[in-house]
């Protein structure tokens, strides 16, 4: 039988915390998991045993065994924040978008659409790659205007 990597020997600390985040119910069902794992490979059972007493996967038990190794207890149970993705429009981008909303519509239109506004920022060179109907939406829903009540408000639709 092959020997076990990892193994988990938890302090008698360590083991207190676990059983208190586990009584105070307040962490993620994920986090929860990972206490469960833990506190099971303290016991020296084996990982596919804790992954069926928890329905995860063996690797699941044998990765959070060797976070709580390498890196220690906090790691072991909570992500590092995920950096999400960058965002499309820049400060001064957005006070445009507001700007360009707030403005006479075009020739021939009594509104703004939001594809017009995305369309005229390409035009007007504001940003470098086309941007969808959606950013703009989001960015002045973001403001405290309230487009549908002014003559020279935005529509949601073409």
């Amino acid at each position: 039988m092959p020997r076990k990597e990892n193994l988990v020997h938890l302090s008698e600390a360590d083991r207190e915390f676990l059983k208190r985040v586990v009584t105070r119910g307040e962490e993620s069902a994920r986090v929860i998991r990972r206490v469960y794992t833990l506190l099971m490979a303290d016991e020296q059972k084996r990982d596919q045993d804790v992954a069926e007493a928890l329905q995860i996967v063996p690797k699941t038990v044998s990765e959070t065994r060797k976070r709580y190794c390498e890196v220690g207890l906090p790691e072991a149970l909570y992500e590092k924040p995920r950096p999400g993705n960058p965002r499309k429009l820049d400060g001064k981008q957005e006070a445009f978008v507001v700007a360009l909303a707030c403005s006479e519509p075009p020739t021939g239109q009594s509104q703004w659409t939001m594809q017009m506004l995305a369309d005229k920022l390409v035009e007007l060179k504001i940003v470098d790659e086309p941007i969808s109907d959606e950013t703009v939406r989001r960015t002045l829903k973001k403001t405290n205007s309230s487009p549908g009540r002014r003559p020279n408000g935005v529509l949601g639709e073409s």
